[in-house]
């Protein structure tokens, strides 16, 4: 169905906190419109429909069946995107699909050729590449205003693991874990900002909490066809924050200061059941009593944890105003507005490739090769792991011997 008068009419599937989280971008892009939604949570229904003049479904079919819709937010877990992908494509919609892509590369492939079949554009809300430093880091870059890029290091430590979670978010097999879920946008910047094809991943995993059986943490080591060689280190059981190194600030911008240690930690500990933490995620859905307000929220450039270019001239990191450049001569900050965000980029990408007819970076293929450094990484630590139990030497009862 072709796009009327320049604006792309997008429904959203899942009003969780990702479906949550994309609509101030919504109604703030000129070119895009809320036009529908699409959950099973009735109160959200509900709530939707006081709140905005759009069209409500309870499933994405019926959603997709609209001939209002040119595009699709698909915003629902991991397990059901290729699914939910095939059915938007069949559909003739445009796509927006949350990352990782998919669990599996063979899902990932099945998505892609749906959308091309149907001629229609999909693309990975990897929001986190799209944030305005990100996006100035690569343009420095690729101005060769630094030189040649030499390492790239993004490290983030949070409390990732002890947030409400709900069960498919603890199971690595459904696409859990802090492999999965974080490193797809670390792998994404470290990708956008390398310039070139991955040759090699190098991975230890951890599961430290039998409680919270899925990756916790990860130390992956990429080297690029170009040479580059860049680290991706994430940890999320909530002991050290990298908000100490990046001025109080965290991911979407909000001041971070902990006003107790080790408070998510705690609050988990206290949830009697697996229920209940689903239920208080939930909370933070749409019109839920944790939901996010992003009118009152300070404005500051979001920090998706520690992220260091090295250049041959000099050293680039964000900053509470845009960018830290450490050159030859002298260190200075790149001023960068803060009117732009990472979500109202990913749909201004969607735009121009619906209505301008440009290829867009973070396309099927592009969010394939991330999930594939997912799957890598994991596979990676699995085998070291095999490995050294293969060949561990016994430990010996000298009394025995004796």
């Amino acid at each position: 169905m072709p796009v009327q008068d320049g604006i792309v009419n997008i429904g959203i599937v899942g009003l969780g906190i990702a479906g949550t989280s994309m609509i101030p971008a919504i109604l703030e892009h000129p070119h895009v419109r809320l036009a529908g939604v699409a959950t099973r949570n009735k109160e959200r229904l509900a709530k939707f429909a006081q709140d905005y003049q759009a069209e409500t479904y309870f499933t994405i079919d019926e959603l997709c069946k609209s001939q209002t819709i040119d595009a699709i937010y698909i915003a629902t877990p991991t397990e059901f995107h290729k699914d939910h992908v095939k059915i938007a494509a069949e559909a003739k919609k445009h796509i927006i699909v949350e990352k990782p892509l998919a669990v599996t590369l063979e899902e990932a492939e099945e998505m892609i050729s749906a959308a091309e079949e149907n001629g229609v554009q999909l693309i990975v809300g990897h929001s986190h590449s799209f944030e305005p430093p990100i996006q100035k880091m690569r343009e420095i870059i690729e101005r060769g205003e630094l030189g040649r890029v030499t390492m790239i290091h993004n490290w983030y430590y949070n409390d990732w693991l002890y947030r409400p979670r709900t069960p498919e978010e603890l199971q690595t097999e459904l696409g859990g874990g802090v492999t999965y879920r974080q490193g797809a946008h670390q792998f994404d910047i470290i990708r956008l900002l390398g310039g070139g094809k991955v040759r090699s991943v190098r991975a230890v995993t951890g599961i430290n909490d039998p409680a919270r059986p899925t990756e916790g943490n990860h130390t992956v080591f990429l080297e690029f066809e170009n040479g580059i060689a860049a680290t991706a280190v994430y940890n999320g059981y909530d002991h050290f924050h990298t908000t100490e190194l990046t001025f109080d600030i965290g991911e979407g911008g909000p001041l971070q200061k902990a006003t107790q240690y080790a408070a998510s930690r705690r609050a988990i500990k206290a949830a009697v059941s697996q229920s209940q933490e689903a239920a208080i995620k939930a909370e933070a859905g749409y019109g839920g009593k944790r939901a996010k307000n992003y009118d009152g929220a300070e404005k500051h450039h979001p920090f998706f944890g520690l992220t260091i270019v090295s250049c041959e001239k000099g050293v680039i990191r964000q900053h509470p105003d845009g960018l830290l450049v450490y050159g030859e001569d002298k260190k200075y900050v790149v001023p960068i507005s803060k009117k732009e965000t990472g979500r109202l980029n990913v749909l201004e990408e969607l735009y121009r490739a619906v209505v301008k007819q440009e290829k867009p970076v973070h396309d099927g293929h592009w969010a394939r090769a991330n999930l594939e450094v997912c799957i890598k990484a994991l596979q990676s630590s699995k085998e070291r792991k095999e490995l050294l139990l293969r060949y561990q030497v016994p430990v010996v009862d000298k009394a025995a011997v004796n």
